[in-house]
Parts: structure tokens; C-alpha cells; sequence
């Protein structure tokens, strides 16, 4: 198991030896926020705020992390989203490296953004409106934006969500998984595979997108609504932006009330043609599907160990359901 308490001490104390890179001691107030892909610390000393994520090993390459920040700073320069600052180190690098004490890992600063994830009480489908605008403002810039030479991300296509090649490894591992389930998602998986062959990959429905705008990743302030995490963007179909926004909760009753709201607000400020809106269903069952992958190797984090067997049986039904949508 990855993040088990020997490995997190570890990874403290190597993080506590790259504190003074960003102008803290080594005995700053450090609190563990979160355990996902990676590991999120809020750091603290004074009036100093900081946000430390360090990066989970052999997940994205020195590369990668620097695109995503050249993107966010291209984001920034152009004033498209509300999103935390990377805050470089005195030496004026973006990226820091230390040793865990048994291999070396990276880690970045994010300047502190106050707010709370949006709940079912901060009315939820008032929030997806002004996501759908938010993420109409960021494929535009995506599709618009001059990416640097150097610039890689990783791909989210069939092969790479749940196919053989995906990143989060191999459904079939579920919590609770049985033959009968596993029939019904091989059938689910089958169909979403030709789906997303027919509806293709061309670049007015493919390129780089954020591929994680769930709840966790959004703050809301007053008026404002912040979104975090770009660790997980790369070239995948705009519209799977949707479906990442709902994940762990496809199969709640209100989903098509949030798709409606979000369709309304991304129209607001770009248009998106039917062809596209229709495949919002399509995208959510192949997120959800390709979650149910990532519990099962994800199994130490606490949104995996809160979501469980009842989260593959919840997969298997929505499978089920879907397949029985188109005659199957």
C-alpha cells in the first residue's frame, strides 16, 4: 500500500528538508489535506500560506509537471479561470526535488485559495451553469493556446481510460467485483469502445482539457467558483470535462439536472453542437468505469476506501442500465 504511515512520515520529513526553498523553516506547521494521485499538504508559518503537492512516483514524468504549469500560467496571463498560482522557489524554479528516503520526488507550491467544495447545499445546479462557462472558457483557450515545444501531457483515449493501456489500471480488479458483474462492464466496455471509435478523435472535439473538474477540485467563495487540481489534463474529448465534473456521483437522480445546467452555461459562451451534448452519457458511463479501476489501485486513499464494493455494484447496475438504453 502506498501512502501507509511509514510512507507518509517519510515523505514529511523529506518535504520538511525543501520547506526553506520557499522561504519556510523546517518546523513550519505542516497538515496533510488530502491523499489522491498525489499528496496535498497545507503549509504554514506566520502569515505564509502555502499549498505543497508532492507527486505521486512514477505517475507523470518532470515533463509533464512542467507543462501543466506552463499551462496554468497561460491561463493566468490570459485571465481565463480563477485557479491558485504556482509560487517558484527563491531560486526561482517551479519545481522542487527531494529524497523520501528511498527515492527522490517532486513537489509544487500553490498560492492558498479559500472557499468549500460545492455540495448539494450550495445548490449544485446553479454551480454547473457557471462551470459550463468555465470550461467553454478554458477549451477555448486550449484550442487557441501556442503549447511550448517541449510541451507533454498525458492521452485520455479508450485505450488509456479503460482500455489496455489505462493509466489507472484494469477495472476487472474491483472491490466486490463478480463473473456476473464483471459480464456486464466486459459488454458496457465493449459498447463504449465502439462508441468512441464513431464518434472519433478530430480536433473540434479533441485536445487538451483539465479531465477533472469534480467537486473536490472546485471552491466556492461568495460569487466566486475556483478550480484546483490540474494534475490530471491532457488530450482527451472536450467534453469529457462533463463527465469528470460528476465523478463518484453518476448514478445519483440529479446528474441529468447538473448535465442540463451545464450544457446551458458552456453555450453561454461558446456554442456546442448536438453531436456533442448527446455524448455527455456516453463519456459519463467511461468515467465511471474507468473509476472503478481506480479504487481498486488506489485502495489506500480514503475516497477509495469510502466508496468500496458499493461503488462496483453501483458501476455494474449503471452498466446494466446503460446497455439496456441501446437494446443490448
Amino acid at each position: 500500500m502506498l501512502y501507509d504511515q511509514d510512507f507518509l512520515n517519510r515523505l514529511e520529513a523529506g518535504l520538511r528538508s525543501a520547506l526553506p526553498g520557499w522561504g519556510l523553516s523546517t518546523s513550519a506547521k505542516l497538515r496533510l489535506l488530502t491523499i489522491s494521485e498525489n499528496a496535498t499538504y497545507l503549509a504554514q508559518e506566520g502569515a505564509a500560506r502555502l499549498i505543497l503537492r508532492v507527486h505521486r512516483p512514477n505517475y507523470h514524468t518532470e515533463a509533464e509537471i512542467r507543462s501543466e504549469l506552463a499551462w496554468i500560467a497561460a491561463l493566468h496571463a490570459a485571465s481565463i479561470i480563477t485557479t491558485p498560482r504556482p509560487i517558484p522557489l527563491r531560486n526561482g524554479e517551479l519545481l522542487a526535488g527531494f529524497s523520501d528516503g528511498q527515492s527522490q520526488r517532486f513537489a509544487v507550491a500553490f498560492e492558498y485559495m479559500s472557499g468549500d467544495e460545492p455540495d448539494t447545499s450550495h445548490n449544485l445546479v446553479k454551480w454547473y451553469k457557471v462551470l459550463g462557462e468555465i470550461t467553454a472558457r478554458l477549451h477555448q483557450h486550449s484550442r487557441q493556446w501556442q503549447r511550448p515545444a517541449n510541451f507533454a501531457r498525458k492521452l485520455w483515449s479508450f485505450e488509456t481510460i479503460i482500455g489496455p493501456r489505462a493509466h489507472w489500471g484494469d477495472w476487472r480488479l474491483a472491490p466486490g467485483l463478480d463473473a456476473a458483474g464483471k459480464a456486464t462492464l466486459e459488454r458496457a466496455a465493449a459498447l463504449l469502445a465502439a462508441q468512441t471509435k464513431a464518434y472519433g478523435q478530430t480536433p473540434d472535439r479533441f485536445g487538451l482539457i483539465h479531465c477533472d473538474m469534480r467537486t473536490a477540485n472546485l471552491l466556492v467563495e461568495a460569487e466566486r467558483l475556483g478550480v484546483i487540481d490540474f494534475d490530471d489534463c491532457g488530450m482527451s474529448w472536450f467534453v469529457y470535462d462533463f463527465a469528470a465534473s460528476v465523478s463518484f456521483m453518476e448514478h445519483e437522480s440529479f446528474i441529468p439536472d447538473l448535465m442540463a445546467a451545464w450544457l446551458e452555461g458552456y453555450r453561454h459562451v461558446a456554442p456546442l453542437a448536438d453531436e456533442h451534448a448527446q455524448a455527455l452519457p456516453m463519456f459519463v458511463m467511461l468515467r465511471r468505469i474507468q473509476l472503478t479501476a481506480w479504487i481498486a489501485t488506489h485502495a489506500e486513499t480514503p475516497t477509495a476506501q469510502a466508496m468500496g464494493e458499493a461503488y462496483t455494484n453501483g458501476s455494474v447496475a449503471l452498466a446494466a442500465r446503460y446497455l439496456s438504453e441501446h437494446g443490448l
